[in-house]
């Protein structure tokens, strides 16, 4: 049951964005900067924690849980160091997903044969 509630949540989230790409003319960019901030927000109001307890990676993997894992460590940060956990807080919470990003990444030039597009 937990692997239907991950996919349906996910493929929501993922669909909402698609229909929200397909039909705007907002650039791809400004869309995952809005799906951030959106998972932020709904964190602060106690929202988005929620839906990620019930749907598991189907909340927490996109771009939305991202935005949740920032607002979680700032808030916690605030709670113990105040004022600077504003500016602290988020770097702290999302260092190991942005780390861990750019080593995969990194292995995975080494490993495959990437070209530039003409």
């Amino acid at each position: 049951m937990d692997y239907l509630k991950a996919f349906l949540v996910g493929g929501f989230i993922c669909g909402a964005v698609q229909i929200l790409m397909e039909k705007t003319k907002l650039l791809p960019g400004r869309i995952m900067v809005l799906l951030v901030c959106t998972g932020a927000i709904l964190s602060f109001f106690g929202i988005y924690p929620v839906l990620v307890e019930f749907a598991g990676a189907g909340a927490g993997v996109p771009l939305l849980g991202f935005g949740n894992v920032l607002m979680e460590g700032v808030k916690k940060a605030v709670d113990q160091e105040g004022f600077l956990g504003l500016f602290k807080g988020g770097f702290t919470a999302g260092a190991l997903g942005c780390s861990a990003a750019l080593i995969f990444g990194y292995l995975a030039s080494l490993i495959t044969d990437s070209k530039m597009k003409d």
